[in-house]
């Protein structure tokens, strides 16, 4: 709960305890409890804004104060008048009372509020958002024959300036248009997400770069089917603390939703459409999927790495010119990496089979397309993912997962790593499920206890994600000397760490 939702919530319970017992003498003072509570309810609404979460606060806030007159506030010269209740009333508006209270201190955590914990490294972190659209490049999932590629591009880089009071940046910058989506394509009602419009994150949004270094080392984050940019704020934010810029890209219709400047926006596709096309990438079918009359024998993985390529070459156009003035000349384009989750670890191992500016390709639970694995890649690439027995206990709790998913995981990626042409890394978390590489853990408790998230403590889950990647990219984008990955053994017991050593060296 924010500060003043608990504050709100004791002062209930404070008042409700007033109203319902005798008072001592020295406890008479507690009798003003129900004006000054609803003074906080409005004050609580009007600085931190009203959530549905919070209205059985707000209505036992208003029954208390409306009590409080009847009991206490007789007409001017006049005693207050003993009241007559029924026998049963009294014991059956003390069980509403305190039903009211757990449901109203229940609703603000199980759908909290939620703050990402701080970052590690030794930078602020600024925020810039860009539109580009690629006019050599049809829209392949448009019914349109004229729509052309565009995307949504958020960066995360190295910032100076900060203070306390700097404004944050929101999670989501569009937290209306995302709960819509999100409800759609999960079959949800919307309210269940309307607490995102109000989380922020540690960013600051047009903050000047930090000085510490002439420019940055880059990576390029992507995303998961009907996910959003955002839905990684754990590990961007970590990276970006310890010396990275972090481009994330939204891909219209497999991501949930995008917003453009102008206000036109772009659904995601359903899974049931979306998963055939990924598939394909993977594991093709005898016959082609299709949408809109278009067929696509490949899948989508190497449509999707074409963003990949366009935004390094926006990203080289922004290093010599920013039309917002903040990171021309700060990118360090020779010391480029990616990485991704689910479709977003499809989609970069594909990039960076096809992009030699890729030197570094982190993976993260994701199978590997059929021409990735073929092929070999050249970049040293690590693998972040969980043992089929995770997968089948999380089919177990939480459906998905068949066994042919799970092989399909289990062996692309298996012989991928053992044949890369560069150095390799396999990192497996047993007790890590799909979510856990997320954001989501953060979402709400609901999840750990309906099964969505693993065994594993998700915050363990996060720092063992965010300690592999930092490690990852010190040590083959920036040079740097790192222990932890010459293994075999994991500074984390519940990692099983493996490692190969490129030919070449």
């Amino acid at each position: 709960m924010r500060s003043l939702e608990a504050l709100l919530v004791i002062a209930n319970s404070l008042t409700f305890m007033a109203l319902t017992f005798p008072l001592s003498h020295a406890a008479r003072l507690m009798r003003f409890l129900a004006p000054i509570t609803l003074s906080l309810a409005v004050a609580q609404m009007l600085v931190e804004g009203l959530r549905w979460q919070m209205i059985p606060a707000y209505i036992l806030t208003g029954l208390f104060f409306l009590v409080w007159l009847r009991k206490d506030i007789a007409p001017a010269g006049q005693p207050a008048e003993p009241k007559r209740t029924h026998r049963g009333a009294f014991p059956f508006a003390i069980a509403l009372g305190i039903l009211g209270l757990s449901v109203s201190i229940v609703l603000p955590i199980v759908l909290p509020v939620f703050r990402f914990p701080n970052p590690s490294g030794p930078y602020e972190i600024g925020t810039l958002t860009y539109h580009w659209v690629d006019a050599n490049r049809p829209e392949i999932f448009s019914a349109d024959p004229n729509a052309r590629r565009e995307l949504m591009v958020q960066i995360w880089y190295p910032a100076k300036g900060a203070s306390s009071s700097s404004p944050r940046a929101p999670y989501v910058q569009d937290p209306n248009a995302l709960a819509a989506a999100l409800a759609r394509l999960k079959h949800l009602p919307v309210f269940i997400f309307g607490q995102l419009k109000y989380v922020t994150t540690h960013a600051i949004p047009s903050a000047p770069v930090a000085d510490g270094k002439a420019n940055y080392p880059v990576l390029v984050f992507l995303e998961g089917a009907i996910g959003f940019r955002q839905m990684n704020t754990f590990q961007v934010e970590e990276l970006v603390s310890h010396g990275y810029i972090v481009a994330a890209i939204d891909q219209p219709y497999t991501a949930a939703s995008v917003v453009f400047p102008d206000g036109h926006q772009l659904p995601g596709l359903s899974l049931d459409k979306m998963i055939p096309l990924i598939h394909q990438s993977y594991s093709p079918a005898e016959k082609a999927p299709t949408l809109d009359g278009r067929t696509f024998e490949n899948g989508v993985a190497g449509y999707l790495a074409q963003d990949v390529i366009f935004t390094l070459d926006q990203l080289t156009a922004l290093n010599q010119a920013d039309p917002i003035a903040i990171l021309t000349g700060r990118l360090d384009l020779q010391h480029i990496g990616t990485f991704g989750v689910s479709l977003g670890g499809i989609v970069g191992s594909e990039a960076c089979l096809l992009e030699p500016r890729l030197r570094a390709c982190l993976v993260m639970d994701a199978p590997i397309p059929i021409d990735v694995v073929r092929s070999r890649l050249q970049q040293p690439t690590m693998w972040m993912t969980r043992d089929a027995e995770t997968m089948r206990l999380e089919r177990h709790r939480a459906g998905g997962w068949s066994e042919s998913d799970i092989s399909e995981h289990q062996t692309t990626m298996r012989s991928t790593f053992e044949n890369l042409k560069g150095d390799g890394y396999f990192v497996q978390v047993p007790g890590m499920f799909h979510v856990n590489l997320t954001d989501l853990p953060y979402w709400s408790p609901l999840l750990s206890w309906l099964g969505i998230t693993g065994p594993i403590d998700g915050e363990r889950a996060h720092h063992i994600i965010n300690a592999y990647s930092l490690a990852f990219f010190d040590r083959h984008l920036k040079g740097h000397p790192v222990p932890m990955l010459d293994g075999p053994a994991s500074p984390y017991p519940e990692a099983r760490f493996e490692t190969r050593r490129s030919l070449v060296h």
